[in-house]
């Protein structure tokens, strides 16, 4: 996968302008590639030990060419791309000292954290979020750690999207025996589809379609012993894409020993709340406009923070706008926002 866009390798001729860009996923490389080639001084500030972000350490082995990935960034760094790995921005550098001391700043942290379900149980030590569970397998498959990601014979993985289906996946492989999959809906609009659930299907899981969690069930030890579920139906919902959904007042219990959320992910960016005149939406992405310019000057931003979360290719696009935005606004042909 390259993320040189716009230049063959030497041809860029080296401007005094600096660029910090915030994340090593897909917005932040296809962003570094596009300015270097322009010939700014680029630096990528991650948190993670290698960069690629979600490419790397969220995205399963058989869904992306990871080697291509790492072939990619390596150009990068042939071109002059400095990364600065485990470095996060808020704890370790702030970004108000990036914004003082880099031309532009492109804040493209993406979406590293899940939604949690709130019903009763949530805090047992077996329910677990699902992209950080997958993060954690990926940082112990490259051995950035020694721990093996918690698994148990038997799990249930509550949600229909392509991390909940990966969810079904990584239980497999780390030696789960049982595997559930639970979702609100049907398979029909799930947000993997019916492909992903043959995928899951395939993997030995069994589908559960129209069920709701409502509770976690501990035990006499305290542990996870049993799940229970809300059967649910379809509502007609005129105009909208997918139907809603409304409880029968009916309940089913699975029993298992691990319970895995898949239910969405949430906008990280590298503050907790609105910092250094960058306001957020109230879906807590970063405000931006249609050049990706926050509130405060110089800041963009780009990727699933900006947009919510999204797929690589939509990932990659926002990237490379943001990073043109960048090229007019160091070019002076660009003013701030009102």
């Amino acid at each position: 996968m390259r993320f040189v866009i716009g230049c063959k390798p030497g041809e860029a001729k080296l401007r005094e302008e600096k660029v910090a860009i915030i994340g090593a996923g897909p917005a932040g490389l296809a962003a570094a590639g596009y300015l270097r080639c322009k010939g700014f001084n680029v630096t990528v500030f991650d948190m993670l030990p290698e960069p690629g972000g979600l490419l790397i350490f969220g995205v399963l082995d058989i869904h992306i060419n990871k080697p291509k990935v790492k072939e990619g960034i390596r150009e990068l760094i042939n071109m002059g791309v400095e990364f600065k790995q485990c470095v996060k921005v808020g704890k370790d550098i702030l970004l108000e000292d990036l914004i003082n001391n880099y031309n532009a700043v492109l804040i493209a942290t993406g979406t590293w954290r899940g939604r949690r379900l709130n019903v009763p149980g949530r805090d047992l030590p077996e329910v677990v979020d699902a992209f950080d569970w997958i993060f954690q397998y990926h940082l112990w498959k490259y051995m950035y750690r020694r721990e093996k990601p918690m698994i148990k014979p038997r799990v249930v993985v509550i949600g229909g999207g392509l991390t909940a289906i990966d969810a079904v996946h990584v239980s497999k492989w780390l030696g789960a025996k049982e595997i559930h999959l639970a979702y609100r809906r049907t398979r029909q609009y799930a947000p993997a589809g019916p492909r992903g659930f043959k995928e899951a299907e395939d993997e030995g899981a069994i589908i559960h379609e129209l069920l709701s969690p409502v509770e976690y069930i501990a035990g006499p030890d305290g542990h996870l012993k049993a799940v229970k579920f809300e059967k649910m139906r379809l509502v007609p919902r005129p105009g909208e894409k997918r139907p809603g959904i409304e409880g029968t007042g009916e309940y089913v219990t699975i029993e298992t020993d691990m319970a895995i959320e898949s239910i969405g992910l949430v906008p990280t960016p590298p503050f907790e709340d609105e910092c250094c005149g960058i306001k957020l939406t109230k879906w807590g992405t970063i405000d931006v406009d249609e050049y990706k310019r926050t509130t405060r000057e110089p800041v963009f931003a780009a990727g699933d923070v900006s947009h919510g979360p999204s797929l690589i290719g939509p990932a990659l696009k926002s990237g490379l706008d943001a990073a043109k935005a960048i090229e007019k606004y160091l070019n002076g042909e660009l003013g701030w926002r009102k």
